[in-house]
């Protein structure tokens, strides 16, 4: 994933505002607070509710 370091330490879950990290498969941004996983596309986040799905772990 190419999202720079920069947008991370910025980038918040729209739903709780609880800082979002890479996912292991680095496919995603997950909140922990929530459970939402949020998509990479092209190297963009894709920071819509409606386009997370929830991860129960």
């Amino acid at each position: 994933m190419a999202v720079s370091k920069e947008l991370l330490d910025i980038l918040v879950c729209p739903e709780c505002k609880t800082p979002v990290t890479p996912t292991a498969d680095q496919q995603g941004l997950k909140c922990a607070t929530c459970k939402r996983v949020y998509p990479v596309r092209g190297d963009i986040p894709v920071m819509i509710v409606s386009d997370a799905r929830i991860d129960p772990e």
